[in-house]
């Protein structure tokens, strides 16, 4: 006699493990998300950092606050790779980065630029309430602006009588202090050709090898810390569209230098590309 067979038990939760098997695998694809975007994070933080640091080595970059992490595994947010447009602050001057090292100056350097912006603020006060002088950090020291109005004559490389005074003033400061000084000449893109210069060239060097005979052979500056250099048009601070920009951009800096920056000039100095004229006050002091 044939057994009876049992009806077969027919499962309606099933399903289940298939949906357990996907949520199984969605949260691995999440898990290995997660860890991939930590990943990219900590290699994108250096390589931004990277990437800063040889733009910096290039003189492209300015400086940067850019904090390093203590640990590789670190993540460091794009947020704090960037750039400090402005240097104006005591903690932001501590941290000037060299372009050529990529090193820090260190407190005591960045406090002896400060007290020569305050030292020169002090004795050039006038002046820079009429505009005719400004003061800025770059990444390379601390920048006096001369302005064309209050100091020369349009297209001419020879000092106004009735500046003279403040030069003295800012001279004898310079005289005080230790740091290299960089003279360098500027104009704006109106092209110049007259009896005595032939470009824009000329004139901003004439200017600047003019400012450093006087500082040589009136107010006693030792010729081993000065260098010159002209730029003509090609380093505005404003545009030149306008009159005020080109106004602006008609200047000569007096650079004091950083103590790095300045043995970084020193070692380029072969490299220089303007070569004023011969001069028995300047050969001395305007880098080859």
């Amino acid at each position: 006699m044939r057994k009876k067979r049992m009806p077969e038990h027919v499962s309606h939760e099933r399903w289940l493990v298939s949906y357990a098997d996907f949520i199984t695998l969605l949260f691995a694809f999440f898990v290995v998300l997660y860890a991939s975007s930590q990943v990219d994070k900590r290699k994108a933080g250096r390589l931004a950092q990277a990437i800063q640091v040889a733009f910096q080595e290039l003189g492209v970059f300015q400086t940067s606050n850019t904090k390093v992490p203590l640990q590789d595994e670190d993540a460091m947010p794009f947020e704090k790779v960037q750039t400090v447009e402005n240097l104006d602050r005591k903690a932001d001057l501590a941290k000037i980065v060299n372009p050529m090292k990529g090193t820090l100056t260190s407190p005591a350097e960045a406090q002896s630029l400060l007290d020569a912006q305050q030292a020169i603020q002090n004795v050039l006060d006038p002046e820079i309430r009429k505009h005719e002088v400004t003061m800025s950090m770059r990444r390379d020291g601390l920048v006096v602006s001369l302005k064309e109005m209050g100091f020369f004559e349009s297209g001419s490389a020879t000092i106004r009588p009735d500046s003279i005074d403040a030069l003295s003033r800012l001279a004898k400061v310079l005289k005080q202090r230790q740091e290299n000084i960089r003279i360098e000449g500027h104009t704006d893109n109106i092209r110049i050709h007259n009896a005595h210069f032939a470009s824009n060239w000329e004139l901003s060097t004439a200017r600047a090898t003019e400012i450093i005979r006087l500082l040589i052979t009136q107010f006693g500056l030792p010729p081993s810390r000065l260098s010159a250099a002209g730029y003509a048009e090609f380093h505005p601070t404003a545009s030149n569209d306008t009159a005020a920009g080109r106004a602006q951009n008609r200047r000569l800096d007096i650079v004091i230098l950083t103590p790095l920056q300045a043995m970084n000039d020193d070692a380029q100095s072969s490299t220089q590309k303007i070569r004023p004229a011969p001069s028995p006050y300047l050969s001395p002091a305007v880098n080859p």
